[in-house]
């Protein structure tokens, strides 16, 4: 086998981070026509004859050109120097082009390559998510496909249209239109309202208008990236899609689909025409032909923050793709999270706000003074019964609650104590009115339990679940309806009959024609939860459910006051987020700056740490034991000194795997034992 001269620069798909830079080999005569940055390829390792896949990132020449790459645009002849081409030895060669279809873009390199540097992780571990695994026969004829439409050019290529107005009606006029065509920045307050879609099907009015857009940006030549939490808010959007679209421009990604279909969405992401991309958080990295616009709903949903390595949340993936490739922008929501509060203030982001300030009509049942103390203690007050009974005559009623399950939590009869498993000390649970209770851990049947704190054996239910709560509601309004759902009983849409729909956060069934009134349970329990953005949270879960309730419908939201409730009362979720970010930067919490978690032995990170003193404003909380041997320090630090941040931690990370000794007769080396995560959102 011959060599041409010419060298590929490839990235290993490989989680150790000593291995994330790219690497040098040989391409041989058989395999210089197919390669070309982007492609799949297989390359030798150079010890116990072990190969690996990765990606071509450049090819260069014998002089050490660059002649083709996924890198920045060159300005101008690139040296051998600057090519890093010094060294002078034999390249091993490619082993093979596992495909010719160019899978990775230069649009989402890079932006692998800075989300990954950003956050210190492995530029491969983006480009995991962004890349479906490879389905051999979907790709085949994808290619056939290719090839075909590249000897067609008889018909011509259709002119882009002007994006003109999509009818936003509920906006000042032109301001969506010359956000899209301008490029802008924007933070879209969300109007609380349902639509009633011409197939009969209803979605919220936030649905309707990002579909708009992104039609509007496909007719103006451009792709638009929809990026959402979750399958129910994608299923909203696809249908407000169909209704203006146009045809075959949506291609739907989802971890949830099978993956032949979603390598063929994905494949067609990739062709040089404008296409509606829709899809959970790693939609964001998708490849698209001249992108025009990101669409993110409800940044501050929890589903937004990847858990994979290096953990990036999906509005932060946006903003570094809106900063290199100069698309529009915008964050939808019927809240304001507190991040884009302070992009907000800061002036990187304009505002979008309703023309009329309509709004659900929300009650505090803690506004309702009532001198009965065991009337303000009732987990439905008097009022919400009324307000329920009243317009359970006229259609569906909701009824949120904190927790799934029948009695999620229990505790002992005689000393009020939580009830622990005897087995791995979890919290127990029923499962029914007439179940045996068991363990929500290890799953453990408890049917000889005895308390451990005083030796009871009596146990009482501490908190209702969507069961519990279905069954009470059934006896307390004999003859009518009652439809649960929660994760283990997924419904989406329901007619406009009278019903009782009991519902966990975030599960509400989209009814026609709005809920006749809604009830807001447990707020005490949802605001007990340990974490910074608790009250973000809530605020927007009940938003969410709030903007559901049919025009002049009732939204009672029982047990919780304050400024919480007076936030969601007179529907103001930016004062709220601007409270919030003024009570976090007094405290230096985030993201009035941000922070990192660094955990691993005492040793390891002390290490890492010391390397960090000489950032400026830079402090370090702890460590603090978590795991036994392993301690975690928390370091916080400004926004400007984020890339030295992340430099310094990398190479400590490095070192830390690069050391790594396998044990005399272990068949594979010790797992690293230092572990970063940057801007973690449950941290604190």
């Amino acid at each position: 086998m011959g060599r041409t001269g010419l060298v590929a620069r490839v990235l290993i798909e490989s989680t150790l981070p000593q291995l994330d830079h790219l690497f040098d080999y040989g391409i041989p005569d058989d395999l210089a026509a197919a390669a070309r940055p982007g492609v799949r390829v297989r390359v030798p390792l150079r010890s116990a004859g072990r190969v690996a896949d990765g990606y071509l990132i450049e090819v260069l020449d014998a002089g050490g050109a660059i002649l083709a790459t996924l890198n920045a645009p060159l300005s101008g002849i690139v040296t051998p120097k600057d090519a890093a081409a010094d060294f002078h030895g034999a390249l091993s060669p490619v082993e093979a082009i596992v495909s010719a279809a160019p899978v990775l873009t230069a649009e989402v390199w890079r932006l692998a390559r800075r989300v990954a540097d950003r956050a210190a992780g492995n530029a491969s571990d983006v480009l995991r998510l962004a890349i479906p695994p490879r389905a051999v026969r979907v790709e085949k004829a994808w290619l056939a496909a290719q090839g075909e439409a590249a000897q067609d050019d008889a018909e011509p290529a259709s002119e882009a249209e002007p994006a003109a107005s999509a009818g936003f009606a509920d906006y000042p006029a032109g301001l969506l239109d010359a956000a899209l065509a301008e490029q802008r920045r924007l933070s879209v307050a969300a109007v609380p309202a349902l639509v009633a879609l011409p197939d009969g099907r209803t979605v919220g009015h936030w649905a309707t208008t990002m579909a708009e857009l992104a039609a509007a940006t496909v007719r103006s030549g451009r792709s638009a990236i929809l990026c959402v939490p979750d399958y129910r808010d994608q299923d909203q959007l696809e249908a407000a899609l169909d209704a203006c679209a146009p045809a075959g421009t949506v291609s739907r990604v989802d971890a949830r689909q099978p993956n032949p279909e979603r390598y063929r969405a994905f494949l067609a992401c990739l062709e040089p025409t404008p296409r509606i991309i829709l899809g959970n958080r790693s939609a964001v990295y998708a490849p698209a032909h001249n992108l025009g616009a990101i669409l993110l709903w409800d940044d501050g949903d929890p589903l937004h923050s990847e858990p994979l390595s290096p953990y990036v949340h999906a509005r932060d993936a946006a903003l570094v793709r809106q900063a290199l490739s100069g698309c529009a922008l915008m964050f939808f929501g019927h809240t304001r999270s507190v991040p884009v509060q302070r992009l907000l203030e800061l002036g990187f982001l304009g505002e979008a706000h309703p023309l009329s300030p309509r709004h659900p009509r929300v009650i505090p049942t803690e506004f309702q003074l009532s001198p009965d103390r065991q009337e303000r203690t009732n987990r439905i007050p008097s009022a919400a019964w009324q307000v329920a009974r009243a317009a359970l005559a006229d259609g569906p009623v909701l009824v949120q609650v904190a927790s799934p399950g029948y009695a999620p939590t229990l505790a002992c009869q005689t000393c009020k104590k939580s009830a622990r498993c005897t087995h791995c000390q979890g919290p127990l649970a029923l499962a029914s009115a007439n179940a045996v209770p068991s363990c929500r851990w290890c799953g453990k049947l408890a049917a000889g339990w005895s308390c451990l704190h005083c030796e009871g054996r009596s146990l009482r239910v501490v908190s209702l679940g969507t069961g519990r709560t279905a069954e009470e509601l059934g006896r307390a309004f004999p003859g009518a309806l009652v439809l649960v759902a929660d994760g283990e009983h997924p419904l989406q849409q329901i007619g406009a009959a009278p019903a009782l729909v009991v519902a966990t956060r975030g599960a509400e069934p989209i009814p026609a024609g709005g809920y006749r009134a809604i009830l807001l349970l447990d707020g005490e329990k949802m605001l007990g939860r340990e974490s910074l953005g608790v009250a973000e949270d809530c605020l927007r879960w009940w938003s969410n459910a709030a903007a559901l309730a049919a025009p002049g419908a009732s939204v009672m939201l029982a047990g919780v006051g304050g400024a919480l409730a007076t936030a969601l009362n007179a529907w103001q979720p930016g004062a709220f987020a601007a409270a919030e970010l003024a009570d976090r930067r007094q405290l230096r919490f985030p993201p009035a700056v941000r922070v990192a978690s660094v955990t691993g032995t005492a040793a390891d990170v002390a290490a890492a740490v010391e390397d960090l003193t000489d950032v400026p404003g830079l402090d370090v909380l702890g460590p603090v034991t978590t795991v036994d041997p392993l301690v975690r320090a928390v370091v916080r630090f400004n926004y400007a000194d984020g890339d030295d941040v992340a430099r310094f931690v990398k190479a400590a990370i490095v070192r830390n795997a690069a050391r790594r000794r396998r044990a005399k007769g272990a068949a594979f080396r010790p797992a690293p034992t230092l572990k970063v995560r940057f801007d973690d959102p449950e941290l604190l």
